[in-house]
């Protein structure tokens, strides 16, 4: 080992191995069982519709204003308390 550190060919060599070593780590997994009559419920096919637009609506209207209403100074207008994580 050189006094700079591991050389890069064998930083190159750990990647590769354990690059080649992770699909060994991955549990057997399979798809649910498919129920068409659920999936062709009458409110599931809005939910299809629908659920595209809540995203739309939650990622440029409702982050962006819980953002705003987070700030120093605005958070005690609009009663804004931290989480706890």
């Amino acid at each position: 080992m050189s006094p700079h550190g591991p050389r890069p060919r064998t930083i190159r060599r750990s990647i590769a191995a354990a690059l080649a070593l992770l699909p060994l780590c991955a549990s057997a997994v399979r798809a649910d069982d498919y129920d068409p009559q659920k999936a062709g419920h009458p409110v599931r096919i809005i939910a299809y519709a629908l659920h595209p637009v809540g995203v739309v609506l939650d990622l440029l209207i409702f982050r962006p204003a819980h953002w705003i209403g987070s700030l120093p100074g605005v958070d005690e207008f609009f009663g804004h308390e931290p989480y706890d994580d």
